[in-house]
């Protein structure tokens, strides 16, 4: 059986929280040597001197991150342009290891360089794979949008039967997920309470409806 090395013992390691001005960088470059911090603004003269940075220790460089909004992907890209490996920390799996190793859930952001160090070291790390070089970057983004839209109706389903109608209208919820839902939501729309069904007469209900 063939063991694979997932964080080389001879690599420098480097722990990055990302912000959306500024990032801190924490810098292992290896055994027996310093550690180093730099902060470094998010433009490219800035991520241009990081990566001057990395080259000047003269070995194989790892650089992990949390992934924060989108700001973490122009680094990420000038990096791994640059020819860094690349590792992804999850971000529930930060927050439970800075508990452990600080006891405690108050952060900031050279904690967290610190603890994205320990993860690095022990490998409890993905590998990043950055969407513009594997030309996936719009059907990602697509994606994520529609999860984005799924979540979001079924988020109003559940309230609408959870809340809604056992309040307002208990003896509608027959008409959930027939082909009558379209006209369904629409008449809630119309008529979102009792009192605004009540102001009209039986026939002008019926015809509005």
């Amino acid at each position: 059986m063939i063991t694979t090395q997932f964080t080389p013992p001879q690599a420098a390691l480097v722990a990055i929280d990302i912000a959306k001005n500024r990032h801190e960088v924490l810098i292992d470059p290896g055994a027996g040597m310093r550690r180093r911090r730099l902060s470094v603004l998010n433009n490219r003269a800035e991520h241009d001197r990081l990566v001057a940075t990395l080259r000047d220790l003269g070995r194989p460089v790892i650089v992990g991150f949390e992934p924060t909004g989108n700001y973490h992907r122009v680094l990420a890209h000038r990096l791994i342009s640059a020819g860094f490996e690349t590792r992804l920390i999850s971000s529930m799996a930060l927050a439970r290891t800075r508990e452990a190793l600080h006891n405690g859930w108050d952060k900031n952001d050279p904690k967290d360089a610190q603890v994205i160090l320990h993860m690095l070291r022990i490998g409890a790390t993905t590998v990043y794979s950055d969407p513009g070089y594997g030309r996936l970057n719009d059907l990602q983004e697509l994606s994520k949008t529609h999860d984005m839209v799924s979540r979001a109706k079924t988020e109003l389903w559940h309230r609408l039967l959870t809340h809604y109608l056992p309040l307002y209208f208990p003896e509608a919820e027959r008409f959930h997920g027939n082909s009558r839902s379209d006209w369904f939501l629409a008449l809630l729309e119309q008529f979102p309470t009792p009192a605004s069904i009540t102001v009209l007469s039986k026939e002008a209900f019926i015809e509005a409806a």
